[in-house]
């Protein structure tokens, strides 16, 4: 059954020869996400004009995201990938349920696209629909995001054109493509619902400069962009004139005992021109630390954004206030943000890891008193594909005149809690 809908579905999407010998190496992917999520939370970020009321920092309930797709070599050195997603919050049908047709309307194609390998004996070409980047980047990732409550959402890809030549030392990746990214809040999507609709044209470049020590380095170029912003109504859209984006460089050593990250990331051009900059031109620096003293892993974490930085990240530090920056735009503050992390894992028995962490935030000049968070994580691995894993988190927040929010009208405790399951195959 599975291989004749596997079939039935690239017959529809990609259709090929009737001579062609297809669908060898078929493998089914994606993963299944389901995240509860109970906030307990003061802050608020805007006031709705039509209904009057505070639109307010987090989702409450529960979330699920489905990912579900194959991957099938269709002839010799050609492959193909096609994915779907459903998304939805419980409860926001009724009991009995919708017909198909009304599901299959929620059903989006996130990935359809076609890899070919060995071209001209040493490239591989990725064309179509993808998913782009690395999960922990906090520069650019296009893909399904996990463990985030307010993110278990709808997933972005690209339209795009990827080429690759890589061997065991060295890899360089181009793209180019269009991107219309959308952070979707499936709660209330009058709460924060941004776009991001460009042309994409950019490169990252790999190597391993020993065994333990790798430089990365990538520079993104956007033109005709636009933003459009629905957190209040209607919605406004900004067009930024001419050609910008960021690039940088990560420098990481992983040795047995000791694993660092160092990354600088700047941004460029859009109304200053190409590659031209001004005093408050954005940039990011990143520091990450981790060692492991017997069964603990020591972790420590440091970021610094100017006002305006802004890439396509997935960096998230934290259950509360990570999850609402969100990684694309590091604007704790409208300010600019400064964080410092530290965090312990341990492993107390075979299938469980539990993590603590603490972190502190301020705007990117560091003249205000910080706005503490601390967190408890729990992950148990059932299996190598299924994972259960909950999180607690408390922050005390402070405004950037040093006052103390949780006074007066702000004296509710900030808590959130969160509950999932992740199914990964």
């Amino acid at each position: 059954m599975k291989k004749l809908l596997s079939l039935l579905a690239l017959a529809a999407l990609l259709p090929v020869s009737a001579n062609a010998d297809v669908l060898k190496n078929v493998n089914l992917k994606g993963d299944i996400q389901t995240i509860t999520s109970d906030v307990n939370h003061n802050m608020v970020v805007a006031v709705d004009p039509i209904t009057g009321e505070n639109v307010k920092n987090y989702n409450e309930g529960t979330s699920v995201r489905v990912l579900a797709g194959l991957s099938a070599d269709l002839v010799e050195d050609v492959t193909a990938n096609l994915m779907f997603q459903y998304a939805n919050v419980w409860g926001n049908d009724v009991s009995t349920g919708k017909t198909v047709n009304q599901y299959w309307n929620d059903v989006r194609l996130v990935e359809a696209n076609v890899v070919l390998h060995n071209l001209f004996c040493c490239l591989e070409a990725t064309v179509g629909r993808q998913f782009y980047g690395d999960e922990d980047s906090a520069v650019m990732y296009i893909g399904p995001n996990h463990y985030n409550a307010e993110f278990n959402g709808l997933t972005n890809s690209l339209d795009a054109a990827k080429v690759t030549y890589g061997d065991d030392v060295k890899a360089l990746t181009l793209i180019a493509g269009r991107i219309k990214m959308v952070d979707d809040d499936l709660v209330d999507p009058t709460i924060v619902v941004d776009e991001v609709d460009a042309t994409l044209i950019g490169g990252d470049f790999k190597l391993n400069l020993t065994d333990a020590l790798k430089l990365q380095a990538y520079a993104y170029n956007f033109s005709d962009m636009k933003f459009t912003d629905h957190t209040v109504f209607p919605a406004l859209v900004y067009p930024v004139d001419g050609n910008g984006g960021f690039y940088g460089a990560k420098l990481g050593f992983d040795g047995e005992a000791v694993r660092m990250a160092a990354e600088y990331a700047r941004n460029y051009g859009f109304r200053n021109g190409l590659f031209k900059e001004n005093k408050d031109t954005g940039h990011m620096v990143k520091v990450d630390l981790a060692t492991d003293i017997k069964a603990v892993t020591a972790r420590g974490a440091f970021l610094y954004a100017n006002e305006g930085f802004w890439a396509l990240g997935n960096y998230t530090p934290g259950l509360l206030i990570g999850h609402r920056l969100g990684g694309d735009i590091f604007d704790y503050s409208n300010n600019g943000v400064a964080m410092f992390n530290l965090g312990f894992d341990v492993k107390p028995a075979d299938k469980w890891t539990v993590s603590l962490d603490g972190y502190s935030f301020q705007d990117h000049r560091m003249d205000h008193s910080s706005t503490w968070e601390g967190d408890v994580t729990v992950k148990y691995a059932h299996n190598e594909y299924v994972e259960l894993f909950a999180g607690a988190g408390y922050a005390k927040y402070t405004s950037w005149d040093g006052t103390d929010y949780n006074r007066d009208n702000y004296n509710k405790d900030n808590v959130k809690g969160q509950l999932g399951m992740l199914i990964k195959f």
